[in-house]
């Protein structure tokens, strides 16, 4: 899949506080071993859900074990007060909110990892043993060019288009860079399954999570008019419904936490794009 990115106007995801690594062996310090490590997650957040979908897909339930949190954290800050002790741990006197997604070293009580993209690539390349990869031999270009995609062509941008008191023209460009991202995706799965190969990589895990940022909390932000060209990409949202029935993706489709944990966090105001939601999500997820 070739693949140019577009230009992000909009700030970068913000940087994690901790990005170490799995290594292959023991001189690593972090190294594979099954039940060592542990995933703590909110399916209601974009970076949970990512992990969560992979974690499901490489079936590492027993091996990596995942504790699953609310989907509003409970601490004033925006923070999850159980995991505060292993901030603290991992950073003296850390200042910041103590927030998911985290992996974490049950060896030594320490964070190994908050960003999500690096702790997918080491799930699926330390613990991913005979399953089909996520991250297939040659497709690391392709998938890189679908997470800026989804990042600055979907997410942003449709933030950008819902803005309040946004400039017309800044926010019809936004909704135009939104279109075109969706339109190239429309054209590319045209006659396909998946992304990138015959079978599911993590450029699918990350598109249907844009999606369904898209359709459950984007979407009431822009007008009926906007979400209805948005929902105008029938092959796109025939994938999305697709996914959405494979338990690994629709089994951890939280719904209401991302409404919840949406409504704790927007400062905006509704648009009449809320009432037009594009897919029945509860309908098509499997459970």
């Amino acid at each position: 899949m070739t693949v140019t990115p577009l230009a992000a106007h909009a700030a970068d995801r913000p940087a994690p506080a901790f990005r170490g690594r799995i290594g292959r062996d023991a001189r690593s310090g972090h190294y594979a071993v099954p039940g060592r490590y542990r995933l703590h997650l909110s399916t209601a957040c974009p970076g949970g859900l990512r992990i969560a979908v992979a974690h499901s897909l490489l079936g590492l339930d027993t091996v990596c074990p995942a504790t699953y949190l609310p989907a509003v954290p409970d601490c004033p800050e925006g923070g999850h007060s159980v995991l505060r002790p292993l901030y603290e741990a991992s950073a003296h006197r850390y200042p910041g909110p103590a927030i998911a997604p985290v992996l974490s070293d049950d060896w030594s009580g320490r964070i190994v990892s908050t960003h999500a993209p690096d702790i997918m690539r080491d799930l699926d390349r330390r613990f991913g043993g005979d399953r089909p990869s996520l991250y297939p031999c040659g497709a690391e270009s392709e998938i890189e060019a679908v997470e800026r995609m989804c990042a600055q062509g979907i997410e942003q941008a449709a933030q950008r288009a819902g803005s309040v008191g946004g400039a017309p023209v800044e926010l019809d460009r936004a909704l135009g860079m939104l279109l075109e991202t969706l339109g190239a995706l429309e054209r590319w799965l045209g006659g396909r399954t998946y992304l990138i190969r015959d079978e599911i990589t993590a450029a699918d895990v990350e598109l249907w999570v844009a999606l369904v940022q898209l359709d459950t909390v984007h979407r009431n932000h822009l007008d009926a008019s906007a979400v209805q060209r948005i929902a105008d990409h029938p092959t796109l949202w025939a994938y999305a419904r697709r996914l959405a029935a494979h338990p690994a993706f629709g089994g951890h489709l939280d719904l209401d936490g991302i409404e919840r944990r949406h409504h704790a966090r927007c400062q905006g105001l509704e648009a009449a794009g809320a009432a037009v939601q594009i897919l029945d999500w509860a309908v098509h997820a499997a459970r």
